[in-house]
């Protein structure tokens, strides 16, 4: 068995080595992650100029690009050979709720999705890599697992482990995504030379954080488990859009 792990932090975060050193006994493993920290890159791919790919003396491979660079890179020409599943993470902060749609975690397993391999995006809610260890010891027994009685069908799994020691993690959840509302308002501040600047504000707080959510699994002490899909297709609008273009094409 063969894992890709890559994620959004950089190839030097404590959440990656972390889980590299707990993966390592369950099949060989092969890291190609950020240079720097790429958080909230989401799905983007760098065009505009050449990437380059340096080894670490510790056997990572990094890349001069965004979490999405690295998987598609490793995957169409750096690997040997395709590997049996992609992991990302383990990140620092949740990813849950609307987060999916910025977050370079999320993002780097769903392009390991998107070439028809197995995925899973894991991150713990602490900011401060506070009880890792459990959340360490948590993805090691969803890969295992993972590996052992494979999910039927495309796989692209968001995984949040609570900010607790392992004593106190009730159990392993199959949660939706809640949603949150829209981000605080942004931060002014001025350069040295007097520029106006803006810091893209926090979060804003859970809109929708009830039963069955991955927000209401996080509060109640559960590890969440979201099966997500890339297919942004409306397909409930469909019939109506039909209708709507006809006159277009008479």
């Amino acid at each position: 068995m063969h894992i890709l792990i890559s994620n959004d932090d950089g190839y030097t975060a404590p959440g990656l080595e972390a889980l590299v050193a707990s993966l390592r006994n369950l099949a060989e493993v092969t890291v190609v992650a950020p240079e720097i920290n790429h958080s909230g890159a989401s799905n983007s791919l760098t065009l505009t100029r050449p990437l380059a790919v340096r080894h670490a003396a510790n056997g990572f491979i990094y890349v001069n690009g965004t979490p999405s660079d690295c998987v598609h890179v490793a995957l169409t020409g750096l690997l040997d050979r395709r590997p049996d599943l992609v992991v990302s993470g383990i990140n620092n902060g949740a990813n849950m709720g609307d987060d999916t749609l910025y977050s370079g975690t999320v993002a780097a397993a769903s392009e390991g999705y998107l070439f028809g391999i197995p995925a899973i995006a894991f991150s713990l809610v602490s900011k401060s890599w506070s009880n890792l260890d459990a959340a360490v010891a948590q993805a090691h027994r969803l890969v295992a697992h993972q590996l052992a009685q494979p999910v039927t069908g495309p796989v692209l799994l968001n995984v949040n482990f609570p900010d607790l020691p392992a004593a106190q993690v009730k159990g392993v959840a199959a949660t939706r995504l809640g949603k949150r509302h829209p981000s605080q308002p942004v931060v002014r501040s001025a350069t040295p030379y007097g520029e106006t600047v803006y810091w893209i504000g926090p979060a804003g707080a859970a809109n929708d954080a009830s039963e069955g959510t991955d927000f209401d699994a996080i509060k109640r002490g559960f590890v969440s488990v979201t099966p997500l899909r890339l297919d942004l297709t409306q397909h409930a609008q469909l019939s109506q859009m039909t209708d709507w273009v006809r006159p277009l094409c008479e």
